[in-house]
């Protein structure tokens, strides 16, 4: 019997060692297999990218009309498609092989605007100088935008946005790879035909760019284009003309808000309301009064009456309200912190800074706190802000909470932009209401996951993913 225990018992530790086993394998295979997938699909990524820069229109019909005919021409004895695709394969090889003959040289120059916003196209004018002995007819302007290609590691974390796929979809990943470079693609710039440029002169032309998603638009040159004479393939000249652009987070039309709290004491006044330390606003000199600090005795004065007179200060009473962004990591990924950020964006520019301050509060590496209003900094530099600020691992949402608790003595109310919907944040608007400061807090949430779902009785209004204008408009 113990006999047979014992050959039971090694069975079943043998079972569990070949279902380890089989398990890393798996996970193996499937590891490899989405390697072999990213590398795949950047290639060909690439190639689509030079195979519709390089080839026209009439060049890409021509191409596939050769593609098919060598198909279907396969066998010469049934058909005479190959005649077909031997002389459309000339024809491109001709073209192909005209263009290191375009030895053409150019300068250019932008007059790029400063700002730029999400999503709102923008026009701005492109001066191309001919640097050659000739006149040049028939070219195209291409910008040349830097453009960094998405990692093996983000490819495999990245998840679409208020898309369902099946599984296969899910395995394959393609559709995923061609959400994320263009999600990466932070703008796009519309080719512009150019005007006759006459030799050694200038022509000037208006380029049309659409920036696509916040941050930096970074042109790192522009491509000078110029088609074969059979209008198939194109040949180019490329030249480095760095410039950036910073694109402004979208905004969004919000209602007259009413924004609770009343106005509080602000040590120091306005100009220095947005200061570290105790310094304050310098009024007038008056006599020393029993109780007055030693350091405002102002000592020139007391030496030329004799008797002690002190510096006075301005105190002052307004409203001072904390825009505190939600920077930790997102359930929902990179789409629920960029509604976030443009939801931040919405309240900078909506609301009205000239009688009251506005902090904007974030963790990044470190506590970010930037004022606007009353004389301090405006609200596109705030904006300005938001453009570059990223998401944060580690403990964000705790730092945020110790920030926000840290200013509470001088907050009118606080504007809570969150980023999803967890524990953490649940803990944090309760923690920031428990304080007695009057919170509005606003969750970006996907309401097919069920844990974002919000209780009314939370007291937090709900931003639905994909629906963020609507629900901002129902404030």
């Amino acid at each position: 019997m113990l006999h047979a225990n014992h050959q039971k018992n090694g069975s079943i530790g043998k079972s569990i060692h070949e279902a380890i086993s089989s398990r890393d394998f798996i996970q193996s295979f499937l590891k490899a297999m989405q390697s072999l997938l990213y590398y795949s699909y950047r290639r060909f990524s690439r190639f689509n990218h030079w195979y519709e820069r390089r080839f026209t229109g009439v060049g890409r019909i021509a191409l596939a009309a050769a593609i098919g005919a060598a198909i279907f021409g396969v066998d010469t004895e049934q058909t005479t498609a190959y005649q077909a695709f031997t002389y459309l394969a000339a024809l491109i090889a001709l073209a192909v092989a005209t263009a290191p003959l375009f030895r053409s040289r150019f300068a250019v120059r932008r007059d790029l605007p400063r700002f730029a916003s999400a999503g709102e196209p923008l026009e701005y004018r492109v001066r191309i100088s001919n640097l050659g002995k000739r006149a040049e007819t028939g070219l195209t302007l291409f910008e040349d935008i830097e453009f960094a290609w998405p990692t093996r590691a983000e490819f495999q974390r990245a998840r679409e946005p208020g898309v369902q796929r099946n599984w296969v979809d899910e395995l394959l990943g393609f559709y995923r790879w061609t959400w994320l470079v263009a999600e990466r693609r932070n703008a796009s710039v519309e080719p512009a035909p150019l005007p006759v440029i006459p030799a050694r002169g200038e022509a000037t032309v208006t380029a049309r760019l659409t920036p696509r998603r916040r941050g930096m638009v970074r042109l790192a040159g522009a491509s000078i284009a110029r088609p074969d004479p059979l209008q198939l393939f194109r040949a180019f000249f490329r030249t480095s003309a760095p410039q950036s652009l910073a694109v402004l987070p979208r905004r969004y039309p919000l209602p007259l808000l009413a924004l609770p709290g009343s106005r509080r004491y602000q040590q120091g006044g306005v100009a220095l309301a947005g200061s570290v330390g105790d310094s304050e606003e310098f009024v007038s000199l008056r006599e020393y009064r029993p109780g007055d600090p030693l350091q405002r005795v102002h000592w020139k004065s007391f030496a030329r009456v004799g008797r002690p007179v002190v510096k006075e200060y301005q105190d002052e009473y307004f409203e001072r309200h904390v825009l505190a962004l939600d920077t930790a990591y997102a359930p929902q990924g990179e789409a629920a912190f960029e509604a976030a950020v443009s939801i931040a964006a919405s309240f900078v520019y909506t609301l009205d800074t000239q009688e009251c301050l506005l902090d904007l509060l974030f963790i990044g590496g470190e506590v970010h706190c930037q004022t606007a209003g009353r004389g301090l900094l405006r609200a596109e530099h705030l904006l300005e802000v938001l453009a570059a600020v990223r998401m944060q691992e580690g403990p964000a949402i705790e730092r945020l909470k110790h920030a926000v608790l840290a200013r509470r003595g001088a907050l009118t109310s606080c504007i809570l932009v969150l980023a999803g919907w967890d524990e953490a944040r649940r803990n944090l608007v309760e923690a920031l209401r428990g304080s007695g400061l009057q919170v509005l807090a606003l969750a970006v949430v996907d309401e097919r996951n069920v844990s974002e779902r919000i209780d009314p009785s939370q007291g937090v209004r709900k931003v639905r993913l994909g629906h963020v204008q609507q629900d901002l408009a129902a404030l």
